[in-house]
């Protein structure tokens, strides 16, 4: 699967190109995993995507260890994982040495919040395809009763998202089967 040289660049890209967080690094990821590099695809993605929410830590690192381990083991995961940490750790020591020169700067500010809608755009294109997918493999009905039952669970009896996704990853392990038996009742 997955050399050394490839783990290492994919994720020196995510760790260099990712602003803002794990969240916002997760696209990026998932462009080196299932577009470039085809280490994964979009399903086993999101599945490992929702495993490594529910695990505590920060998002980014778990994936890379992930894909590392994946590709090549505890090793692979060690490298991975420090591949995708080392620019954002040589990026802060020299970032805050100088901050303190630009702190006041409009240019500096104008440049962080020009970066924002970015962020947002790339997580909104991977809700919608993962929304898009998920609708596809479940139907339009039990997909849109999924998303209320969400947000009904996340919003209205605010239950730790790491519950809820469990709830909904405890289905999944069980959707083929139940569809099975439905398939088999209407028959």
């Amino acid at each position: 699967m997955a050399l050394y040289k490839e783990l290492i660049m994919a994720m020196l890209r995510t760790g260099i190109l990712g602003f803002g967080g794990g969240p916002s690094v997760i696209p990026l990821i998932r462009y080196e995993a299932v577009t470039r590099y085809h280490w994964l695809d979009d399903e086993e993605f999101g599945e490992t995507w929702a495993v490594a929410n529910a695990l505590p830590g920060p998002i980014a690192p778990k994936m890379a260890a992930y894909l590392g381990y994946r590709g090549k083991g505890a090793m692979g995961a060690i490298v991975a994982v420090l591949a995708h940490i080392s620019p954002t750790c040589i990026a802060t020591v020299v970032l805050l040495s100088l901050v303190s020169e630009f702190q006041f700067s409009k240019s500096f500010t104008d440049m962080i919040n020009a970066i924002m809608p970015v962020i947002a755009v790339m997580l909104g294109q991977m809700a919608y395809e993962f929304a898009f997918k998920a609708l596809k493999g479940l139907g339009k009905i039990l997909g849109v009763l999924f998303l209320v039952l969400s947000f009904i669970l996340l919003y209205v009896l605010p239950i730790h998202p790491a519950i809820v996704i469990l709830i909904f990853l405890i289905y999944g392990a069980f959707h083929y089967r139940i569809k099975a038996r439905v398939r088999q009742t209407s028959k």
